[in-house]
């Protein structure tokens, strides 16, 4: 439950599910720089910056630094493993 609640904070924000959504749209090897990001969202950098921080930590997301920038990448299975852990928590109380 303690990873359920983890990643679920990580998609609290509505710019945060977006940011999952835009990095899951696109191949596995291809990475996306924090200005990619930054132009596709109606936010500040600092707050694109924000998100990201967040979403790194609740392991939504992994940075690579490639010279003066970061490509960020979704967490390879990641979506599929928040949908068996919300499957499991409310089946739990179901009986089944």
């Amino acid at each position: 439950m303690k990873r359920l609640a983890e990643l679920s904070k990580g998609l609290a924000h509505q710019a945060r599910v977006e940011i999952v959504r835009m990095l899951a749209k696109k191949p596995p090897e291809a990475r996306c720089v924090c200005g990619d990001i930054v132009n596709a969202l109606p936010l500040a950098q600092s707050s694109v910056s924000q998100h990201l921080k967040v979403l790194k930590a609740t392991g939504w997301i992994q940075g690579e630094i490639d010279g003066p920038c970061v490509c960020y990448c979704v967490v390879e299975n990641i979506i599929e493993y928040y949908a068996i852990l919300m499957k499991q928590c409310f089946e739990e109380g179901t009986g089944q």
